[in-house]
């Protein structure tokens, strides 16, 4: 058996502390491995001061590891799930998903002030149109700027960069071990997270079995569940990284409940809804409420927004 196992991970400082909890566990279970990580600058990286929306969208963060894994430089692959499009390259395939961290969006602001505290005209950066529309939904009164980089990066401008306050995910801050600078975590209510938000996937070449056999066992059922939902809705609206659209699911015992929305980026026109179901039908759904929300005005602004007309399902 060949000990080596090459993970394949971007380069950036949560990043590779996410891999390095990856190759930690693969090390617990199968102590003959030998975990290598290969670090690979992606397109997101290189464009880190450009809008996602402006360069191609969230498929930049995976497109280069997913070439190394087609190309057998990689034997697995470290995502976070909210990074990864509904449609897999050709020859690839999600194997397993971790126990998901807390999906939240938090406030970290420089005075520690509170959302509700923030003063009219209040500075407050981040990197996500979706984050930005619900923020101005919530405070029309705030000003919303661009923040791209890293996670570390972002941190380090709320004192460079004039902020009051910056808008980031609650699992990287956790994982980066930053809890500790934390102002407030933002309810569901207010910031709906990104599909697929605090969950890590790993990605193999479909036909690797070796692998998908080792990595298989990792999937924590009740986060595949829950994900599962969340992209099935996703899939089923698209729209692109310019469309605010965000979605959670949570289990309650055998029941999947799953809150959805799709917004304007300045904050108007908020469509938003909620199923509950068994979780068993999870992908259901996820289609069951993205129909919804389609029905009540979502895909006027899909199509405003990206210029895309969503066809009616298929007949079953």
């Amino acid at each position: 058996m060949n000990r080596e196992l090459r993970i394949g991970t971007r380069g950036s400082l949560l990043a590779v502390a996410q891999a390095e909890r990856v190759a930690g566990e693969l090390r617990r279970r199968y102590p003959e491995l030998a975990p290598v990580l290969v670090k690979i600058k992606t397109s997101g990286d290189t464009f880190a001061h450009i809008p996602l929306s402006h360069v191609g969208g969230k498929g930049l963060f995976i497109k280069e590891i997913e070439e190394a894994l087609l190309d057998g430089q990689v034997d697995v692959a470290v995502h976070s799930m909210k990074d990864v499009p509904t449609e897999i390259a050709p020859g690839l395939s999600i194997a397993a998903i971790l126990e998901r961290e807390d999906a939240s969006d938090v406030l970290i602001s420089r005075r520690g002030e509170k959302l509700d505290a923030l003063p009219s005209g209040a500075r407050i950066g981040t990197s996500s149109v979706r984050r930005q529309a619900q923020l101005l939904h919530f405070r029309p009164d705030l000003t919303v700027v661009p923040l791209r980089g890293n996670l570390d990066t972002r941190l380090r401008k709320l004192d460079t960069e004039g902020l009051d306050a910056i808008v980031v995910a609650a699992a990287g801050v956790n994982r980066l071990g930053r809890q500790q600078e934390v102002t407030e975590v933002l309810p569901l209510e207010i910031s709906l997270p990104a599909v697929g938000q605090g969950a890590l996937g790993l990605e193999i070449r479909a036909h690797d079995q070796r692998i998908r056999d080792l990595v298989e066992p990792m999937t924590h059922g009740p986060s595949a569940l829950t994900i599962a939902g969340e992209r099935a809705f996703l899939k089923r609206l698209g729209g692109g990284c310019q469309v605010p659209i965000a979605a959670y699911g949570r289990l309650d015992g055998a029941e999947l409940r799953l809150v959805a929305l799709v917004i304007n980026p300045d904050g108007t026109g908020v469509v938003r809804g909620e199923r509950k179901g068994p979780s068993a039908l999870a992908e259901e759904i996820g289609l069951a409420i993205a129909e919804e929300l389609l029905r009540r005005g979502a895909d006027r602004i899909i199509r405003d927004l990206s210029g895309t007309t969503l066809e009616p399902p298929a007949a079953p």
